[in-house]
């Protein structure tokens, strides 16, 4: 670990405060591939914004009941549980670049098969597939760019995926507003089809990304993770500190032997025995992490937002707004929100940390929910134009905050955690239980609001985001300026090695008795 050595004031000013690491600017190899691996996280983004005005057409033309919408609409989260749980296994064996590649290939065979369905049954399989492809893309995309990213911008990068959801947001709101005036049994055709687009340019692009280093060393591939190293590092030196991080990460846990003491460790490690450590036993530390990571995931979707964007349009239409074009147009004015506030908090997430920026958006949706719950308590028995404009800027806020901190922090935290044998498969696990929940508070959100109400579902919402705000501030200790080779010390990985040493020594002597 770099330290700052004396001199002027400006040599202090470029250190990291509480790192004693040397700040240094963007590298721009880094940035691109940060980038490129991070658009695969568009094509969710886009199905959300682009469903939310798509079901009204959908509904309309294949004449289906609300409950099919429900499904419609909640069964590429479903699905998606697939693909996050295979995409651990698959990125370990074939590396994390070509699992990229999996998961665009995989959309657009989707989306391709949701723009041509004639009948709503080939519409159901289309959204399958399309949900395994998101399951993919989705754990494999924040790893990615997790294990490429220098330590001190791995916020900033790590945090481009949810920008990207984002932006695919927008993207379908847009497309919603644009093709809202096309026949309603062609728009919504087009609206889902388009998504084949970019599926495509990521299937390709992606090709000229190198591999993941740490799936190299992994691989014991060396030189290759040295040359990749180079291009993403600042200086030689920083690229030859961390290969011997990774490589002593590697040597340190189950992937090399005993007889590899002597020099790296040898081995073809493909995932084997991931499970046994991470479920059946783990140790403490790694126990803390799985806790910490499926907890953000689960109040990450528990908090509604996928519903609430899925749904949006239906709320205001019970508020009275039944134009669509109006209706579309609160969606892109929603998604703009969206947009500012996930970039505003990419840019400063390595500034200020995880956990300021978490506690803060958790809180802030708790009270968008509270004032969203009143004002369609109120709309229920009239619809006052100042209050459909609370609930409008409630709606706002409430994703806004929720871009301030879930958002792009949930796909960070759980990607930097986990040790280098135990992340891919870990986050898989963590992502999965996020797109199991997301698909429950899909198929199920229109069906509870019509037994509590809107409003009683956004109250409901508020005590389930309540709950998770305490959890972050007791279960998810900083990361900010942590190597991925410190996570297992900050959640109290030395302790773990002594205890398991002990024990180990104990029944070795034991035996010997």
């Amino acid at each position: 670990m770099e330290t700052a050595e004396a001199g002027g004031p400006d040599d202090h000013q470029n250190v990291e405060a509480g790192t004693g690491r040397q700040k240094k600017g963007l590298n721009k190899y880094a940035f691109i591939c940060a980038l490129l691996a991070s658009i695969n996280s568009i094509l969710l983004g886009y199905d959300i914004g682009v469903m939310s005005g798509a079901v009204l057409y959908i509904k309309e033309n294949l004449e289906i009941t609300e409950v099919q919408v429900e499904v419609l609409v909640g069964i590429l989260n479903v699905f998606s549980l697939i693909g996050s749980l295979a995409s651990g296994k698959t990125s370990d064996y074939i590396g994390r670049r070509y699992t990229i590649v999996v998961a665009a290939a995989t959309f657009l065979v989707g989306a391709l098969a949701m723009g041509l369905a004639p009948n709503y049954p080939f519409l159901i399989v289309g959204r399958m597939i399309a949900g395994i492809g998101v399951g993919y893309s989705l754990m494999i995309s924040p790893v990615y760019t997790a294990e490429i990213s220098p330590t001190m911008k791995r916020g900033f990068l790590t945090s481009l995926p949810e920008v990207f959801i984002v932006l695919g947001i927008l993207s379908g709101y847009v497309f919603n507003y644009a093709l809202s005036g096309l026949p309603g049994n062609i728009n919504w055709r087009i609206m889902l089809g388009l998504a084949a687009v970019p599926a495509a340019v990521i299937g390709v692009g992606v090709l000229i990304m190198p591999e993941s280093p740490r799936w190299l060393v992994m691989k014991s591939r060396y030189d290759e993770a040295k040359r990749v190293l180079l291009k993403v590092s600042d200086t030689e030196h920083e690229a030859k500190e961390r290969l011997d991080d990774m490589i002593k990460a590697v040597k340190d846990s189950s992937l090399s032997g005993p007889d590899d003491d002597q020099g790296p460790p040898k081995g073809n490690f493909t995932g084997e025995g991931v499970w046994k450590d991470l479920i059946l036993k783990p140790t403490p530390a790694v126990r803390r992490m799985l806790v910490a990571a499926v907890g953000i995931n689960f109040f990450m979707q528990a908090s509604g937002n996928d519903a609430v964007i899925y749904y949006t349009p239906a709320v205001f239409k019970g508020a009275g707004i039944h134009r669509k074009p109006v209706l579309f147009g609160i969606n892109v004015v929603m998604g703009l929100a969206k947009t500012f506030f996930v970039v505003l908090s990419a840019l400063h997430l390595d500034k200020f940390g995880r956990r300021p920026l978490l506690l803060l958006g958790s809180s802030g949706m708790v009270g968008s929910l509270l004032l969203l719950g009143i004002g369609s308590k109120i709309l229920e028995g009239s619809t006052p134009t100042m209050v459909v404009v609370l609930c409008i800027i409630a709606v706002c806020a409430f994703v806004s905050f929720f871009s301030i901190g879930l958002g792009p922090i949930t796909w960070v935290y759980s990607s930097e955690i986990f040790p280098l044998r135990l992340r891919a498969q870990g986050s898989a696990l963590a992502i999965s239980v996020n797109r199991l929940v997301s698909g429950v508070i899909s198929m199920t959100f229109l069906s509870i609001s019509h037994r509590l109400s809107f409003g009683g579902t956004f109250f409901l919402l508020a005590g389930i985001t309540t709950v998770g705000t305490i959890f972050f501030y007791v279960f998810l200790p900083e990361t900010k300026g942590k190597t991925l080779e410190e996570m297992q010390a900050l959640f109290g990985g030395d302790n773990d090695d002594t205890s398991r040493d002990e024990n180990e020594t104990q029944q070795t002597e034991t035996s010997e008795k």
